[in-house]
C-alpha cells in the first residue's frame, strides 16, 4: 500500500509540473486556450489584462473555478480520488504562477500540437494515479463512471464554447489554433486512458480452470466456458469468454500467454455492453 501510494503522489506531482510547464511555454507562448477550468482561468486573465489592465493570478482564479467540482468529487465520486485531485490543482497552480515563462517555438501550429500532447500527458498521469486534473476532469469521470462510456469528447464539445468566446472577447486567431490544441489533447488521452474501454476476450485453451482463476484474481471479472472441437485436427478444447476494461486487457494478456503458451487469444473492442460489469472503484 505504502509503495501504491508512493507512485500516487509521483505521478500526481509529475502532472503538475508537466502541466504548469505547459501552459508557461507552449500555451503562453502562443497565447492559446486550452479548454476546462484552466482555459477559464486563462480567458479570465486576458480579460482582465485587456479591459480593466489588472493582473490576476493564474492560481487564485484555479482554486475558486475547481470549488463546485471538488463539491462534485467528494459526494459522488470518491472522497480519495477528490484529495489527491485537490493535491494536483493545488501543486499545478502554484507552480505556474512561480516557474517563469519561456519560448520554445515561435510557430503557432507546433505550440498547438506538442501543448495538446503535453496536456494529454499530464491528465493522463493523474487519472493513472486514480485522480484528476480537476476542472471539467471531475465531471467528465462522474459521467463515465455513471454511463460506462468515456466523456472526454463531449467535454471537448463544451469547450469548444469556451473557445468561441476566447474568440469574441481575445483573439480568433489564437482562439482556432486553440481548437486543435483541444482536439489533439482529447485524441492522444483517448488513446492512452482505456479505463472505459470495454476488451472482449475469447482464449481457446486447454487451461480453462487456470487461466479463469487468472482472470479473477488481476480483474475480478468473470469468464464463461465453452466446449468445442477443433476442425482441423478435431481435437476437444474449451473456448474462454471475458468481458475486461481496456486498461487490463494488455496485462491480462501477457500472464495468459505465460500460463498457456499454446493458447489463442482473440481479441475484440466491445461497442457496448448491456448487462452487469463489474467497475474498479477510484479510491
Amino acid at each position: 500500500m505504502m509503495k501504491k501510494e508512493i507512485k500516487r503522489l509521483i505521478l500526481i506531482v509529475s502532472g503538475a509540473v508537466l502541466m504548469a510547464l505547459n501552459i508557461n511555454t507552449f500555451v503562453h507562448s502562443a497565447d492559446l486556450i486550452p479548454g476546462g477550468f484552466s482555459g477559464v482561468a486563462l480567458l479570465i486573465q486576458n480579460v482582465a489584462k485587456k479591459y480593466f489592465g489588472l493582473t490576476l493570478p493564474f492560481s487564485i482564479l484555479v482554486y475558486i473555478l475547481n470549488i463546485f467540482p471538488i463539491y462534485i468529487g467528494f459526494r459522488y465520486i470518491g472522497k480519495k480520488f477528490t484529495l489527491y485531485s485537490m493535491l494536483m490543482i493545488i501543486v499545478s497552480g502554484f507552480l505556474t504562477d512561480v516557474i517563469p515563462g519561456f519560448k520554445i517555438t515561435d510557430d503557432i501550429l507546433l505550440s498547438s500540437i506538442f501543448g495538446g500532447i503535453c496536456n494529454a500527458i499530464a491528465i493522463n498521469c493523474c487519472l493513472m494515479a486514480d485522480s484528476s486534473s480537476g476542472g471539467t476532469d471531475f465531471i467528465s469521470i462522474y459521467v463515465s463512471e455513471k454511463t460506462g462510456k468515456s466523456a472526454w469528447n463531449y467535454i471537448m464539445a463544451g469547450n469548444f464554447c469556451i473557445l468561441l468566446i476566447a474568440g469574441i472577447l481575445i483573439n480568433w486567431n489564437a482562439a482556432l489554433y486553440s481548437i486543435i490544441f483541444q482536439y489533439v489533447s482529447t485524441q492522444v488521452l483517448n488513446l492512452l486512458y482505456k479505463r472505459y474501454e470495454k476488451i472482449t476476450l475469447l482464449v481457446v485453451t486447454d487451461k480453462p480452470d487456470e487461466l479463469y482463476r487468472i482472470i479473477k484474481e488481476q480483474t475480478n471479472h468473470d469468464a464463461t466456458v465453452f466446449n468445442g472441437k477443433g476442425c482441423y485436427q478435431g481435437t476437444e478444447h474449451a473456448l474462454l469468454y471475458s468481458v475486461v476494461s481496456g486498461s487490463e486487457s494488455g496485462n491480462l494478456e501477457k500472464l495468459i500467454r505465460l500460463a498457456d503458451p499454446d493458447a489463442f487469444i482473440n481479441v475484440i473492442r466491445s461497442k457496448s455492453i448491456v448487462g452487469r460489469f463489474f467497475k474498479r472503484n477510484l479510491d
